[in-house]
């Protein structure tokens, strides 16, 4: 059983002569549990989401898949309040999310687990972390991942609302930037097809998907009005 670890994340804090980037705050995940990778997400309002950090390009790409596509554990978590575990991604296992547990597996990713970050009874984010190798977390290991969780949880508000409030914030390598052109272009589609922020947003998705495209690919052709969703085809 793996013992109560607590963690200095004030250090982290951009109270503490500024953020000093979101490494910081996913390296115990990695580093005190049996996991390859971990990312940190703050999520808001129409899917408004920054991502604190992410210990590595395929933990990047696995938040980002979740994003794109709809899918996946991460939007359990922000639902329900409660971790996922999935031990492997057999598709018997990921036939909640096929396509995002299909392209996790491609990624080499064999087992996932997400863990909420909550303020009070309020999901505001998700942990996600994953392994190269199937096999659960045992009872220690999810103990202490939730602990940890609690334990991020001020720290990645703050780095959230700091990156959103700085525009030109640089961050750390590896990291995906703050999705600013996403909630720009849903904007764009409300004002060209008079319609909620919640269809635009979910028609930027379709067309994403649709065109095997990223979101951010996507959203970036609307700000720059290369693509506009009054003219494209039924």
């Amino acid at each position: 059983m793996a013992n109560a670890r607590t963690i200095d994340y004030s250090a982290s804090s951009p109270d503490r002569q500024g953020w000093v980037g979101g490494d910081d705050l996913c390296r115990p995940f990695v580093d005190l549990l049996s996991v390859t990778g971990a990312s940190i997400s703050v999520i808001g309002r129409l899917a408004r989401r920054v991502t604190v950090c992410s210990s590595d390009p395929v933990a990047a790409r696995l938040e980002g898949l979740q994003f794109d596509l709809g899918e996946g554990p991460q939007w359990e978590v922000m639902k329900t309040g409660m971790p996922v575990l999935s031990a492997d991604l057999s598709p018997r296992a990921t036939e909640r999310w096929p396509v995002f547990g299909t392209a996790a597996a491609r990624l080499g990713a064999a087992a996932l687990f997400a863990f909420p970050i909550a303020m009070g009874a309020v999901t505001v984010g998700v942990i996600d972390l994953y392994r190269t190798t199937p096999g659960a977390l045992d009872a220690g290991m999810v103990a202490l991942a939730r602990s940890l969780a609690n334990q991020v949880v001020s720290a990645a508000v703050a780095a959230a609302i700091r990156s959103a409030e700085e525009e030109n914030a640089s961050e750390a390598a590896g990291t995906p930037t703050i999705r600013r052109e996403v909630h720009q272009a849903t904007g764009m589609i409300v004002a060209q097809l008079d319609i909620s922020a919640t269809e635009a947003f979910s028609l930027l998705r379709g067309h994403a998907f649709a065109s095997g495209s990223t979101m951010e690919d996507v959203a970036t052709d609307v700000v720059e009005r290369l693509l506009d969703f009054r003219h494209l085809p039924n």
